[in-house]
């Protein structure tokens, strides 16, 4: 198979429209509501003009800015899932090794849409849908990216990625190491996850904790449209494996991003918020319930500085110690477990290279560590929520 899909590096190749796949999941619903992004610049953050919406507690929703002011900045405005599918349509067509397979992500557009006209375009070797058989699909864009093709592997829901962990392990994360360094493994593996509105504990995985132990990956976590096309471009250029993260509830976010290209560093963190008291590090859809607490935490005489660490593996610890080393207070907030999770290798990464600068001991607040529930208030109680992270906040500058 692999050698079949190598032949797209010569050529597209199209064949005649077939009917859509018959794996239709009952929660590929694009209905979220609209969200647009807090990005600004950090002058706007200091002198406290920033534009924040009202966030509830399931989402981040806020209302749309007026259409004539929108209309008269630079750049365009996407969703978060149309900046994947720009970033990852500039890329297949800059680089004809560039190829995407999984279940549905041909003719039916992706689960979530990430996918859709791809295919019409491109043709069906070069957006290959694929049998329900994701460990088999893992390791044939694996084998092709041996070959030399730059796969990006589309997961329905992150979840039913565990079904090809050892692929992902044994295989994508170690065979240059095996190999001797003869393969290089350039392969994006993408898709849904997180706690969404009421999926149920099987489509509600947090795989972040699961990878970050697998040497040989690197893995980010995408929050605004703007660094969601910024980090496909950067992953599918790489020439290590890269899981890149999506949060299945910003696929709505909206943002204005630049009409020229760009691409972001898988190994940089982003300053959302720059202050003095306490450091917030953050990723992924908890960015958002940060930025909610932060409104509160002002009005309350606080003056937080928030990072969105966005390089779950390696850690940015450059621009994390420069605000440790300001604030010398330390607050993560993540919506992986508790346990074995993000937040607990942050937190030994900090303790063991700047425990002298910190005057507190660092807070995480993390998710429960229980099946996430069906039932939606329940859901929402195994999840850090803004009211917690204040309360975190005002007991470390006490």
């Amino acid at each position: 198979m692999a050698a079949m899909l190598q032949s797209v590096g010569v050529a597209s190749i199209s064949f005649p429209l077939s009917e859509h796949s018959t794996k239709l999941p009952a929660f590929a619903v694009c209905s979220l509501p609209v969200i647009r992004s807090e990005r600004s610049s950090i002058s706007d953050s200091i002198h406290g003009t920033r534009r924040i919406g009202k966030i509830i507690t399931k989402a981040v929703t806020a209302q749309a800015e007026n259409s004539a002011s929108a209309a008269s900045k630079p750049g365009h405005e996407l969703l978060l899932f149309e900046a994947l599918r720009e970033g990852l349509e500039e890329e297949m067509d800059r680089d004809p090794r560039v190829c995407v397979m999984g279940e549905d992500v041909g003719h039916y557009g992706g689960s979530y849409k990430v996918t859709k006209g791809l295919a019409k375009k491109f043709g069906d070797l070069r957006v290959l849908d694929t049998p329900i058989a994701e460990n088999s699909f893992t390791g044939m864009a694996i084998g092709a990216a041996m070959t030399g093709l730059r796969p990006v592997v589309e997961g329905m829901n992150m979840g039913f990625l565990l079904l090809a962990f050892n692929q992902i392990s044994d295989n994508c994360g170690m065979l240059h190491y095996t190999s001797g360094g003869q393969f290089t493994i350039p392969t994006v593996i993408r898709g849904p996850g997180g706690v969404g509105r009421q999926l149920g504990a099987e489509h509600s995985h947090r795989l972040e904790s699961y990878f970050q132990s697998i040497p040989g990956i690197q893995m980010v976590a995408c929050s605004t449209p703007y660094n969601a096309k910024g980090l496909m471009k950067a992953a599918i250029r790489s020439e290590n494996p890269v899981v890149l993260f999506e949060h299945v509830l910003l696929y709505n976010l909206k943002e204005r991003i630049p009409d020229e290209e760009y691409l972001l560093s898988l190994e940089e963190a982003e300053m959302v918020r720059p202050g003095e008291h306490v450091t917030i590090l953050t990723y992924s859809r908890m960015r958002y319930h940060v930025m909610q607490a932060a409104k509160t935490l002002v009005n309350k005489g606080y003056d937080p500085e928030v990072i969105d660490i966005r390089s779950l593996k390696p850690f940015d610890l450059y621009t994390i110690g420069n605000s440790v080393k300001k604030t010398h207070r330390v607050l993560i907030v993540e919506e992986c477990m508790r346990t074995g999770g993000i937040g607990a290798s942050l937190t030994a990464a900090i303790n063991e290279n700047f425990h002298d600068y910190l005057d507190a001991p660092i807070v995480c607040l993390s998710s429960q560590d229980v099946p996430t529930p069906y039932a939606g208030t329940l859901e929402e109680w195994t999840v850090v929520q803004p009211a917690q992270i204040v309360a975190a906040v005002e007991q470390l500058c006490q």
